[in-house]
């Protein structure tokens, strides 16, 4: 899941397009797939099948990547605490979700993590449940979607965790001097000063790591959650039109992660000019409260 680099800003006296030369070409064949789903009568019965898992596509990313970005802020923070336990824990983390590949994972939080994290949830309830408060979970109660999520978002977690910790180290340390010198303590500083610049920072990152979600929000199809792929599957599966059904897919996902790359460039372009009317010599905004 490599992140790509942020694009150059372009030579100064010249604005920039709204749309870049090649957004206009995926625009403009983006439009002519769709005329040519909407004028065939197969392509768009099996385009209006597969809008039926959208929502489940959109739900996973979504869910998945905001768990994985929040997840993956506090393990970049452990892996800045003084404490000797929490760091080398917070590297130990990184280092092996990233070891394993996602759909290797995905299988082993599907039928091994969830049962040991049912056993362990039974074992704790087992007073409650002897006393007739609470009933027994089952396996089957975590649904094969919630595990599915929950995979993605430990996978990704790890490597949004080395970005926020590079978009950390990347805040200059006379920036911190400076609001400890009007005396704030280091939670605040991290909080106040630090994570807002580090964030700025590898927001291209970040936004790049989405479209990687999307995508591989596909690979929750192998547990049988009905988004768009398992649908592709089981309509390719019964009409035999393996081409047309697997084109269609491939063009949903393009639609979406085109669209999603074109507006994190316009972000990426808004950051970069705040960025460039930042006061100059490293001087720090003043902080609320202080």
């Amino acid at each position: 899941m490599p992140s790509g680099a942020p694009s150059a800003p372009p030579p100064a006296g010249r604005r920039p397009a709204i749309v870049p030369p090649w957004g206009l070409v995926l625009i403009i064949g983006g439009l002519a797939g769709a005329g040519l789903i909407l004028a065939d009568a197969s392509l768009r019965q099996i385009a209006t099948t597969l809008s039926r898992g959208l929502l489940v596509t959109i739900l996973v990313a979504l869910g998945a990547y905001v768990g994985a970005v929040l997840l993956g802020l506090l393990v970049a923070l452990a892996g800045r605490s003084r404490s000797r336990v929490l760091s080398n824990a917070a590297r130990v983390y990184v280092e092996v979700v990233r070891g394993v590949p996602v759909l290797v994972l995905l299988f082993w939080i599907a039928f091994v993590g969830a049962p040991l994290l049912v056993e362990g949830a039974n074992l704790l309830l087992s007073p409650l449940v002897s006393a007739g408060w609470a009933r027994e979970i089952l396996v089957r109660d975590v649904s094969l979607l919630a595990r599915a999520v929950i995979a993605l978002v430990i996978a990704y977690s790890a490597f949004i965790a080395e970005i926020v910790r590079a978009g950390i180290e990347a805040v200059g340390r006379g920036q911190v001097e400076a609001a400890e010198a009007l005396g704030l303590r280091r939670w605040p500083v991290m909080r106040l000063v630090v994570l807002p610049q580090a964030i700025r920072t590898v927001m291209p990152a970040l936004g790049n790591e989405f479209v990687a979600m999307v995508k591989d929000s596909s690979l929750v199809s192998v547990l049988g959650v009905a988004d768009i792929t398992q649908i592709a599957k089981v309509t390719a599966a019964g009409n035999f039109r393996f081409f047309e059904t697997y084109t269609v897919l491939a063009y949903f996902y393009l639609l979406m992660t085109v669209s999603l790359s074109l507006a994190l460039r316009r972000l990426e372009r808004r950051l970069s000019s705040r960025g460039a009317g930042a006061r100059p010599g490293g001087q720090i905004e003043r902080v609320p409260g202080v």
